[in-house]
């Protein structure tokens, strides 16, 4: 109660200096409501799903996430996001901060869409405002018929966009990746999220996913990351105490900084706390590269395409390892 209460009395006084018309030393502040009704206004340094820093230029204070009521963001641009070149497609953030899953899902949560064939349904993520898309290469396999909602957010309303509109632009079967392009019938930009530029992920990192699990639309699990190197024929994966379920498939797997650190393609049967997500430095490569793996409709087939040997039929010594003296030859 005393650490509590020396918080409060600091931040109190942080309110006092920062009042309501003067943003902190001429910066662009965000305006962090507590439950009891004060505020202060100061740029946020770092956030975590517990705590929030502020930057009170001559201090730094740690607020928990629990005695905050609201935050009233500074009408700035995304810091550091830089839009993709007409190559690489995608866009990355530099420096971008760290903030709630919930918040996240509130600036970026219309760029995760449903990806829907008469075979069943899945996941995926718009990466450009011009509305090119990944999800699973399993996600569409075999389907010229693909249709995509997306769920657009407004300051006062919501609605579901539905999209039959969908072109193939690459599959990559091997990597379980394909990118697609939806075109918005209002021709309006769509929302997009920045995958991100490296590989720097750590074990108990935090993490969530948004997708579709079994049609339940918009769904957020988070938790943390349980390896960043877990094998499966030939292909290393991101491995997530997130939850993932059938329909989770093609979304994206983020940080807490709001980037793309895998996409969601499996989950383990009868086991929970256990998925994986495909490296986002494998998107990376596919989508640079996606002029080898271009889709043929007439040949869908198209690209490399891996296929597991068969299983074996016989067991034993082949007679062809057999000798004359019915020892085996070595």
């Amino acid at each position: 109660m005393r650490k509590k209460a020396m918080l409060l009395g600091l931040v109190a006084a942080g309110a006092t200096l920062f009042g309501a018309d003067v943003p902190a030393f001429g910066a662009e502040v965000d305006i962090v409501t507590l439950r009891d009704g004060r505020s202060i206004q100061a740029p946020i340094l770092k956030e975590t799903r517990q705590t929030v820093w502020l930057d009170l230029d001559f201090d730094v204070v740690a607020i928990p996430r629990a005695e905050i009521e609201s935050i009233l963001r500074a009408d700035r641009a995304e810091a550091g996001t830089v839009q993709s070149d007409r190559r690489r497609l995608y866009r990355i953030a530099q420096s971008p901060s760290e903030r709630s899953p919930r918040e996240h899902a509130k600036r970026i949560g219309s760029a995760v869409i449903l990806v829907s064939t008469p075979r069943g349904l899945g996941s995926g993520f718009i990466i450009r405002e011009d509305g090119f898309a990944i999800t699973n290469a399993h996600v569409i396999q075999g389907e010229t018929r693909i249709r995509v909602t997306v769920f657009e957010e407004g300051e006062q309303e919501f609605r579901r966009l539905v999209i039959d509109d969908v072109e193939i632009i690459a599959v990559n079967n091997h990597l379980d990746l394909a990118l697609i392009r939806v075109k918005h019938p209002d021709d309006s930009p769509f929302v997009t999220v920045p995958v991100m530029a490296d590989d720097d992920i750590e074990v108990g990192e935090e993490v969530f996913a948004i997708g579709n699990p079994l049609g339940l639309e918009r769904s957020l699990s988070a938790g943390v990351v349980s390896t960043t190197n877990r094998n499966f024929e030939g292909m290393t994966f991101v491995q997530t105490t997130a939850e993932v379920n059938p329909g989770n498939s093609g979304g994206p797997l983020f940080n807490a900084r709001g980037e793309v650190i895998g996409v969601i393609n499996m989950g383990a049967l009868f086991a929970d706390g256990v998925g994986f997500g495909i490296p986002a430095r494998y998107l990376r490569d596919f989508v640079n590269n996606r002029d080898a793996f271009a889709y043929d409709r007439n040949n869908p087939n198209s690209g490399h395409s891996y296929k597991s040997a068969p299983d074996r039929q016989e067991f034993g010594v082949p007679d062809i390892l057999d000798d004359a003296t019915g020892e085996q030859s070595r």
